[in-house]
């Protein structure tokens, strides 16, 4: 369990050592938040200044709800309790008592210091995943199938970025012995900075899309940015592993840099672990065989999608490189509670919905479509825009149309780049009495209420800052009164 103590010398490592205030060692700290509206009693709350709200406005309330510790690079006036200005070695007052201000030159860098230490001092194994698509997917089957064998902590939801990280290894106990982390980036160095702070033994990337273009331009850029994981590795004599889905070409090429003993997963039959006989059964799941050296496992899981057999194969092999069985394997792939992206909830009129509204890009609303295509009935697709694609937006959007051209029998979109979507489609012949054109998430589930019939298949679909979820409520809910705010392209 972290104390005050231990966050000071964790906050100051790699700098002069300054004495400890007494009665440090005895504040423990349960926890980390960085919303006041989070903060549970004994937890530390750290102030990070932001573009809209900054936290040292609510230090005061994150104290008042019980916060024992404040990280912040300011006091805030009439601080209830001792502070400590850790910017010089000078040394603070001799005793302190809780609640405690640590002051530091910047929050952010104090808490990923912090935690960098933390998890230094632990003997946990650490695996890390990242993708364009599915990394989330593949850390929660891969959590899920460890768990069964190792006291395993894994990130939650989106914790994969340069704060959400560090909460996560301040979540570390002596006990754990998997760590399963996801990894997120927006630009160049920042999946290798995630790895400087916590050192992961295991990497996996699982491709090489089409996400953050308008960041980062090219795709060869984004394959640089995500090759920065395996590069982070320790070599093979050490124990470090990168895990390479050998079906996508740029990832396959990342196995020339890295020290770490590279093991490959795909369809094809070069990979260390493959998989054939592939059977979507729509909403049943897929069946499938693992192929492992001269072993073949047979298997048939609760998850959506021919695609969805990658991310098995990348959550499979991370297990067979840490040494469980078969088992343990299939038992953690069919966790129901690892099958996130995915909702299946009864619709209007009879018909089933597939909500699948975390995020969208060309390569995850293409392989939603797919899906969609395996099932029975009349379908429905519901499209929003994908955003951050930069110089891909109109192509990949395209793409999109004209495979929803292909698949459904009527299609709505929705805002502004959603649009393109439905013209592509009509360019493609696509009757225009199929395709709708909503600008918003109000207007899209007006229409659905019109457009849905008994037995059909409504597939919403669409990048996380649209807020798609809203359409499903309103149409699931419509008896209730329920309504949506409209939400547009951000």
């Amino acid at each position: 369990m972290q104390t005050v103590a231990s966050l000071i010398v964790g906050i100051r490592a790699g700098q002069p050592a300054m004495e400890v205030p007494g009665g440090a060692e005895a504040i423990a700290i349960r926890g980390f938040a960085i919303d006041s509206r989070e903060v549970k009693p004994g937890n530390a709350f750290v102030a990070l200044p932001g573009e809209h709200l900054d936290g040292h406005d609510f230090a005061l309330a994150a104290v008042a709800a019980g916060a024992v510790a404040v990280l912040a690079e300011r006091a805030p006036d009439g601080f209830p309790g001792s502070v400590i200005d850790l910017r010089t070695p000078e040394a603070g007052p001799s005793e302190v008592t809780a609640p405690v201000c640590l002051v530091v030159q910047s929050s952010l860098a104090a808490l990923q210091r912090a935690a960098g230490e933390w998890r230094n001092r632990s003997s946990v194994r650490v695996v890390a995943i990242t993708g364009s698509v599915g990394k989330t997917t593949c850390k929660e089957l891969t959590a899920a199938i460890l768990g069964r064998s190792y006291r395993t902590l894994h990130s939650k939801g989106n914790y994969n970025n340069e704060i959400g990280l560090p909460l996560t290894l301040l979540q570390l106990e002596a006990t754990h012995e998997r760590l399963v982390l996801e990894m997120g980036m927006y630009a160049l160095g920042e999946i290798r900075q995630l790895a400087a702070i916590a050192r992961p033994h295991i990497g996996v990337v699982t491709n090489v899309g089409h996400s953050h273009l308008e960041r980062l331009v090219t795709v060869e850029r984004i394959a640089q940015a995500k090759s920065e994981l395996p590069d982070s590795l320790p070599p093979a004599e050490e124990g470090g592993v990168a895990i390479l889905n050998v079906d996508d070409d740029r990832v396959l090429a990342m196995q020339g840099s890295t020290r770490a003993r590279v093991f490959g997963y795909g369809l094809r039959p070069q990979a260390d672990l493959w998989a054939d006989e592939i059977e979507s059964q729509g909403l049943e799941g897929v069946r499938f065989r693992f192929r492992f050296g001269r072993r073949s496992v047979p298997a048939h899981l609760p998850m959506l999608g021919r695609h969805s057999v990658h991310s098995a194969l990348a959550a499979a092999s991370v297990a067979l490189v840490e040494g469980q069985g078969w088992p343990d394997i299939i038992a953690g792939l069919s966790e129901q509670s690892a099958q996130l992206r995915i909702v299946v909830v009864q619709g209007p009129a009879g018909s089933t919905i597939i909500e699948d509204t975390y995020n969208s890009s060309p390569a995850s609303a293409l392989a939603a479509l797919n899906l969609l295509s395996e099932l029975a009935g009349r379908r429905v697709a519901v499209l929003g825009g994908m955003l951050e694609l930069g110089s891909f937006t109109h192509e990949g959007h395209k793409l999109v149309g004209r495979r929803a051209r292909e698949v459904a029998d009527q299609l709505v979109t929705v805002g502004v780049l959603g649009r393109l979507i439905g013209e592509e489609a009509l360019l493609a012949s696509m009757p225009s009495d199929t395709v709708h054109m909503a600008a918003d998430n109000a207007e899209a589930a007006a229409l659905l209420q019109r457009i849905v019939q008994r037995g059909d298949t409504v597939l919403i679909k669409g990048s996380r800052a649209m807020h798609m979820e809203e359409i499903v409520a309103a149409i699931t809910s419509s008896y209730n009164g329920s309504s949506v705010s409209g939400a547009k392209e951000r």
